[in-house]
């Protein structure tokens, strides 16, 4: 740590993350995490010289707790998206998930938009996730490539749902498309 900081860049990255999830993406500035941590923002820019940087450590740390809370759920390769998303979905289809699932929707939102860093940064996050979803699923790579774009297209179908519709639309499409129990 430089002489001076008393903070270290993990606790403005934590800072960072309560912003993000307090206000949203959109409103995350240096400013912002400064105040939250009772810092000046320049602390903040020696740690993340630019706003880009800072927004991907946001969203990689929320994708990084979200791959560490699913993969204990992912014992033995799935045979296909349906088994995968079979596991995935207890997990991700609770209340203390969903503002993780918000803020993601929210940069997806923003990259739909144009706006940067979203538009390149979020399509990269979207690969980095299937590909991580592809080791936990049988056949070839393509195969297990395909899956896995399936399995996260239907994830992310039912989590919309669940953030606009609510959490019983989202269950009850789950249970329609097999993802959940139907008892």
């Amino acid at each position: 740590m430089p002489m001076g900081y008393r903070h270290t860049r993990e606790q403005i990255l934590d800072g960072a993350l309560a912003v993000a999830f307090h206000d949203g993406l959109s409103q995350l500035t240096y400013g912002r995490v400064a105040k939250r941590l009772d810092i000046s923002d320049r602390v903040v820019v020696y740690y993340f010289p630019s706003k880009d940087e800072l927004v991907s450590e946001v969203l990689f740390s929320v994708g990084t707790q979200l791959q560490q809370t699913l993969e204990p759920a992912f014992g033995s390769p799935a045979r296909d998206h349906l088994e995968l998303l079979r596991a995935a979905w207890p997990i991700v289809a609770q209340a203390d998930a969903d503002a993780v699932f918000a803020l993601f929707f929210e940069a997806n939102g923003l990259a739909a938009a144009g706006r940067d860093p979203y538009r390149t940064l979020v399509p990269q996050l979207v690969d980095a996730w299937i590909t991580w979803a592809a080791g936990f699923l049988q056949g070839t790579p393509a195969e297990r490539r395909i899956e896995a774009e399936t399995a996260i297209a239907l994830l992310d179908g039912l989590l919309l749902l669940r953030q606009l519709a609510g959490p019983a639309a989202a269950g009850r499409a789950a249970k329609r498309v097999g993802v959940a129990d139907r008892g």
